[in-house]
């Protein structure tokens, strides 16, 4: 029987242990997806796009005028036309010399005259030369998450593929004893969530064999799901010693205090508990720290509001806490041991240092939103 693991005599702080994992990580390259393929990637730096649109366009079904010209007109003093004037749609190029567009129905034919009812301003119904995207750098910043609405400029612009920056993210999915793999699955679309090229990988067991057969540094960063432990049947740790180098085991972190971080040639290793909330707590405080330099993400959407009650924490351990937004105060709902309910009714988590004994109630304390 496969002796029992053991962490080492102390735990190691999470902010060493963080520190060490981002030692040497830089973004990734960018490479140019098409349009379809880059929702929720992370946007790397774009040449300055072209004006849009290029030419004065009309926005509007009407007839097109030079707004000087309508001066005085109304339906008492209509101004009377021997020519036609030019009829536009929307989308189309204005004429020359014309600076507006008005209704249909404000132009009447009577013969060979026409008569206009209305007067007009400079610029309606018309969108101006670089009126969507004017002549300077690109509107959709680099380091952030591309939306639709970014998908939107760039297909207004010309464009059919983006420069993102993707990393590759390996995650390897050691089978749970009772044979489901929920937190597999959680941590899958955490990894999509972030924008990264996400592979799972399932272990064919649980055995330090079948562990490092799934382990590759062919990625930018591998994530192991379970077996990080200390029972007799916890083999991630010795896979990792066996295929790289394990830097700590063992994380001041609760929940995750069994988290393990190490290298694989230069890929940073990151070994995850199996149970949902000790994966989620490590994923937000390592994992995600890791994808976003690799990414070259901007720091994520924070908000800082005073405390509707303490949080007392122990010393000498990081520990999470989640937080719903009550009013114009954070409720704490969980601390340390976090629920499933309380996970799915959070708004947002922040990690009491392990220096800190928590915070009195009314504290401002800074909540890492969960929801861009």
């Amino acid at each position: 029987m496969t002796a029992p693991q053991r962490l080492a005599a102390s735990l190691t702080p999470l902010e060493a242990a963080l520190a060490m994992l981002l030692d040497g990580v830089g973004p990734v390259a960018p490479c140019a997806l098409p349009l379809a393929q880059t929702p929720g990637c992370i946007a790397a730096e774009m040449p300055p796009l072209d004006p849009r649109p290029a030419f004065d366009t009309a926005v509007a079904d009407g007839w097109a005028f030079h707004s000087s010209d309508l001066v005085g007109a109304s339906s008492w003093s209509p101004l009377l036309l021997s020519a036609s004037p030019v009829w536009v749609e929307a989308g189309d190029g204005m004429p020359a010399g014309c600076d507006c567009v008005v209704d249909a129905a404000a132009v009447e034919r009577n013969g060979a005259l026409f008569q206009v009812s209305t007067e007009a301003i400079p610029g309606q119904g018309l969108r101006r030369t670089g009126g969507d995207i004017a002549d300077a750098d690109s509107p959709i910043a680099a380091g952030r998450p591309l939306r639709a609405l970014d998908l939107l400029i760039a297909g207004a612009a010309g464009l059919d593929r983006l420069a993102v920056r993707r990393p590759r993210l390996r995650l390897v999915d050691i089978p749970a004893r009772g044979g489901h793999s929920m937190t597999a699955q959680l941590i899958a679309e955490c990894g999509r969530a972030a924008g990264c090229e996400a592979v799972r990988i399932d272990a064919k067991g649980r055995d330090a064999e079948s562990v490092a057969q799934a382990f590759d540094d062919g990625c930018d960063l591998l994530v192991s799901i379970g077996g990080s432990g200390v029972g007799r049947s916890d083999a991630t740790v010795q896979a990792l010693a066996a295929c790289g180098t394990v830097v700590a085991h063992g994380i001041a972190l609760q929940p995750g205090r069994t988290a393990a971080i190490g290298r694989i040639g230069t890929a940073p290793v990151i070994a995850l508990p199996g149970a949902p909330d000790q994966a989620l707590a490590g994923w937000w405080t390592l994992v995600l720290p890791v994808l976003d330099r690799l990414s070259g993400r901007k720091p994520r959407p924070t908000t800082t509001l005073p405390l509707a009650r303490k949080i007392a924490s122990g010393v000498g351990i990081a520990e999470i806490v989640l937080l719903r937004q009550i009013e114009a105060c954070w409720m704490p709902i969980a601390i340390g041991d976090l629920p499933l309910e309380a996970i799915a009714g959070a708004d947002a988590w922040l990690a009491v240092p392990g220096s800190s004994e928590g915070y009195a109630a009314a504290t401002p304390v800074t909540g890492i939103m969960l929801r861009d």
